[in-house]
């Protein structure tokens, strides 16, 4: 059984410790990729706090998770894995800022209504990305947290790597990455490959993964790597599970 790593220093932000005895509640926005997994296998780590969901975008046009491009079915399989009801925010292609936000109220009501506590988010050093985050949760009486913030991305995916996380590139820039590592293993061998200017968790958007595997799953997910294609200037991968659907559309 993997050990829990260390922390880079002191308590992960949002999780300092609390005093009274009801833990914080939580949802989790989920990307489908090693961050967000990784977030939640800290959480879990934290009894002043208790996971309740997962919060996903997506982008029925591709029927696919935004951004990431994971299959929709994949995404189901694994907030399964993970024990985790999940909640999806339908986005429009192509889509706005204010279509964006148009398409997230709904979900902070609901969230609020909820009596939710705090949303969780996998970002590590983005100050526009936060602040981003700090603005849209503004007056719902919902905390944006940042458990991975400022930690040590090089360190971080050292962590995950030895905890026997598993995950896969689903897209990537390919004026930053080769793009014939689209589709391929998140490991050592990859992070060896990477140029020096690109970040080890892809944290400026360089690449995207696809968890299957990892101490925060109940189970792996047996993933292939089917057809490669270039869209708005990004590499996807399209990643399948033979038993969940069909091969075909990307």
């Amino acid at each position: 059984m993997a050990t829990e790593p260390k922390k880079s220093s002191g308590p992960a932000e949002g999780l300092e410790p609390q005093h009274d005895r009801v833990p914080k509640r939580v949802w989790l926005w989920w990307s489908s990729g090693k961050d967000s997994a990784w977030t939640l296998h800290r959480l879990r780590s934290n009894p002043e706090v208790a996971v309740e969901r997962l919060v996903t975008t997506i982008t029925p046009h591709f029927g696919r998770v935004a951004i990431h491009g994971t299959r929709i079915e994949v995404l189901q399989a694994q907030a399964e894995a993970v024990g985790l009801p999940l909640e999806t925010v339908e986005l429009p292609y192509p889509c706005t800022n204010d279509d964006y936000l148009d398409a997230v109220a709904p979900l902070l009501q609901r969230a609020a209504s909820r009596s939710v506590d705090q949303m969780a988010f996998g970002d590590l050093f983005l100050e526009d990305i936060r602040e981003y985050r700090e603005t849209l949760f503004a007056g719902t009486g919902i905390e944006p947290i940042f458990p991975l913030w400022q930690e040590d991305t090089n360190a971080v995916a050292a962590d995950m790597l030895r905890s026997g996380l598993e995950a896969y590139v689903t897209t990537l820039d390919p004026q930053r990455v080769d793009p014939s590592l689209a589709g391929v293993r998140y490991d050592d061998d990859f992070l060896r490959g990477l140029p020096d200017d690109v970040d080890p968790c892809g944290e400026n958007g360089e690449f995207h993964t696809c968890v299957a595997a990892g101490p925060m799953m109940a189970h792996r997910l047996d993933l292939e790597r089917g057809e490669i294609v270039e869209r708005g200037g990004f590499v996807y991968a399209d990643l399948f599970a033979s038993h969940l659907g069909s091969k075909e559309g990307t």
